[in-house]
């Protein structure tokens, strides 16, 4: 029986680096994602922030839940730098990450690198 069209969070079950970023999207391990990225242990997820949108805890909750498996996260704040608020550094910090603000291009190649490395790397990236 036809269940039509099954709409699912996106996710890919694994890390992989970024091939590609700009349009509003990015690509990955052969596919692409329209929207903002989390690269985590668990794998890549769809992130609901768009640029300019504040840095709340609260957007990084699912970063702060895989804190055992994160040394490094990589922000990428779109076109331009921005600072990570206090309130969210000193969060994850609380839980043993290091976190470092860039534009999302910088990120995407600092996380690549970095993964390559088998370095424990996350990687927050907002489109642009």
């Amino acid at each position: 029986m036809a269940r039509g069209i099954e709409m699912r969070d996106a996710h890919f079950p694994g890390q992989a680096p970024i091939d590609a970023y700009g349009n509003g999207g990015f690509r990955f391990a052969d596919m692409s994602h329209r929207g903002s990225l989390l690269c985590l242990p668990s794998g890549i997820h769809g992130w609901e922030l768009q640029e300019g949108e504040a840095l709340t805890i609260e957007a990084f909750a699912k970063v702060l839940a895989e804190a055992d498996g994160i040394e490094v996260l990589l922000v990428g704040t779109g076109e331009n730098m921005r600072p990570i608020p206090a309130d969210l550094k000193a969060a994850l910090k609380e839980r043993g990450i290091s976190s470092d603000p860039m534009s999302t291009g910088a990120a995407v190649r600092t996380f690549n690198i970095m993964l390559a490395e088998s370095r424990a790397v996350a990687a927050a990236l907002i489109a642009v």
